[in-house]
């Protein structure tokens, strides 16, 4: 979410002070880059990971891993919009002091649907770049010994060849639709490399597939493919209607479970040292079409009527595979969930909280 609304908190001003020094700008340069990188390669102990988006989709999976894993030496606090604007400098700066974080996932940001992206582009670059801008300048200036942010797939260009990897991001220019959020989330690539070549820092960033799981978004009609479809099934089924998909369901894409997504972004924090982005994703034989995805949708609904595909709706693009070689050159035995497994899981949370206030429909 890009606004991050402060909880009843005193404001923490900003103080700059200047201080004289006979040491030339390229010896303080050096000595900093040098203590950075120092502390970058300490083991995670006694450290305070702090998780901008901590209330949505990957920041409950993480913190649901990171519950049951419980780290010796590690203090995780997840934000959510309650905590403060990120969009600006100042409440930016007061939790930060707050909290004063040694590592940091950035998972906050301004998204929406076509339709929103389309209209409101300025609105999506400038919230998204101001949002970024502050979380770098604060984490250069206290010291943040890694920051690890999430871009996503539309950043990669519209016209390009698949599979993609992570050299291609800037080959072109995105999809028109969403190129006000696309380019911000591009310039987090730009900026590790620069933080990294200018100050030592160590800042990267991840590239996830389509994710699914549980405190997904499920409404109706501002949702992905999968929580879109569970919600849609649930209802045919409370009404006795067949399920209908709309297109061939023969597109194939790539799903990756929010847990797993959580034990990847996880490691990349921990373990993953360049600043170049990796793409966290299932691998290409791992890919299963839209049917399928309906098929296994139905069958942890436990629906017993019958799907149908409106083949008189588009399909959209048929592939948009991602290439994780670079994932398998790190972690070549991780494993993840299996697909029905992962869409039982999920299914299974959301019929259990489908009158709460946890479900996003």
């Amino acid at each position: 979410d890009a606004r991050e609304r402060s909880s009843p908190s005193p404001r923490v001003p900003i103080r700059v002070a200047l201080h004289a020094s006979r040491e030339s700008f390229a010896s303080q340069k050096n000595k900093r880059r040098s203590a950075v990188e120092e502390k970058g390669r300490l083991t995670m102990s006694n450290n305070i990971v702090m998780v901008t988006g901590g209330s949505g989709l990957v920041g409950k999976a993480i913190q649901e891993v990171i519950e049951a894993e419980k780290p010796a030496g590690e203090t995780w606090v997840f934000l959510s919009s309650k905590d403060g604007n990120l969009t600006d400098p100042v409440e930016t700066a007061a939790i930060f002091e707050k909290y004063k974080p040694t590592h940091v996932i950035h998972l906050a940001a301004q998204v929406g649907g076509l339709f929103a992206n389309m209209k409101h582009k300025v609105q999506f670059w400038r919230n998204n770049i101001m949002m970024n801008d502050n979380i770098f300048q604060e984490c250069h200036k206290r010291g943040v010994q890694k920051l690890v942010s999430c871009l996503s797939t539309c950043v990669f260009p519209d016209k390009t060849t698949f599979p993609i990897d992570e050299k291609m991001i800037h080959d072109g220019p995105p999809h028109p639709s969403n190129e006000g959020y696309a380019y911000a989330k591009r310039m987090v690539d730009v900026q590790n490399r620069m933080y990294k070549s200018q100050y030592g820092m160590n800042f990267t960033a991840v590239i996830p597939t389509n994710i699914f799981g549980k405190y997904d978004n499920f409404h109706n009609e501002d949702s992905h493919v999968i929580p879109g479809l569970i919600h849609r099934g649930y209802l045919c089924k409370q009404k006795g209607e067949n399920f209908t998909i709309w297109g061939s369901g023969k597109p194939l894409r790539q799903f990756i479970f929010s847990i797993d997504l959580a034990k990847l972004m996880i490691w990349t924090l921990r373990s993953y040292e360049e600043a170049d982005p990796i793409i966290l994703s299932v691998g290409e034989e791992d890919e299963v079409s839209i049917a399928d995805v309906a098929t296994a949708v139905a069958k942890a609904l436990d629906f017993k009527g019958e799907v149908v595909f409106d083949t008189t709706k588009a399909d959209g693009q048929f592939k948009k595979t991602a290439n994780n070689a670079k994932l398998r050159t790190y972690l070549p035995d991780f494993k993840f969930t299996p697909f029905e497994e992962a869409m039982d899981i999920t299914v299974k949370w959301f019929m259990e909280n489908y009158e709460s206030n946890n479900l996003r429909k």
